[in-house]
């Protein structure tokens, strides 16, 4: 029979795991310790799997039937729940990884080894420097606004031509990551961002 938040609530511990079944592959594993922890079992490509689902009481019996139940439709649709978590956790540590600086300082890199001039290098890297209060955003994070946000900074102190450089420099970052890496926030609010600063621009002008 499934289980009701009754049992949950007044189950034992005991010296081994015990676990408690409810209905479709979940069940919950009640700790010498006293930790309950919700599982959900599985079979894929012929292979017994589980996968944890929280802890009780954080994460309650209706809230782990429904992760059930988003695992079991993934399983229809031939994706091992197990191993979606598993490229998810990877991706975001690598998107963690991976800052606005960190590309930007590639891109500065990559010019130096195409032999750009050194005055070339000393601007890009002050443009840079402009550019730190979004440096450690993570760049597949990166929002057209929050780039907008440090030009405006840049814009407060009067320097309407560097927040021109910065923009352009903030978006050619984005493209050497659409290009090498893949589609980042930058890359996909570029066009939207060179036509809000254009008229941003040509309203201070007038």
């Amino acid at each position: 029979m499934p289980l009701t938040e009754l049992q949950i609530r007044n189950a034992r511990t005991g010296e081994k795991i015990i676990q408690l079944g409810d209905d479709r592959g979940l069940y919950l594993e009640v700790h010498p310790n006293g930790s309950k922890l919700w599982r959900y079992k599985y079979r894929h490509a012929a292979k017994q799997k589980r996968l944890a689902l929280g802890r009780y009481p954080d994460v309650g019996l209706a809230e782990a039937r429904r992760r059930r139940d988003e695992a079991r439709r993934q399983l229809e649709s031939g994706i091992d729940p197990l191993m979606a978590r598993k490229r998810e956790k990877l991706t975001a540590a690598f998107n963690a990884a991976n800052s606005f600086g960190d590309v930007a300082k590639e891109y500065i890199d990559k010019m130096v080894a195409e032999g750009r001039a050194d005055t070339t290098i000393s601007k890009v890297n002050w443009l840079l420097e402009q550019l730190q209060p979004i440096a450690a955003f993570p760049i597949t994070d990166l929002k057209p606004m929050d780039v907008l946000a440090a030009l405006k900074r840049i814009e407060a102190r009067g320097k309407y031509e560097t927040a021109r450089r910065c923009r352009s420099f903030a978006g050619r970052c984005g493209g050497y990551h659409c290009g090498w890496r893949g589609t980042s926030g930058v890359c996909r609010g570029t066009r939207r961002l060179d036509a809000h600063r254009s008229g941003h621009m040509a309203q201070a002008a007038g």
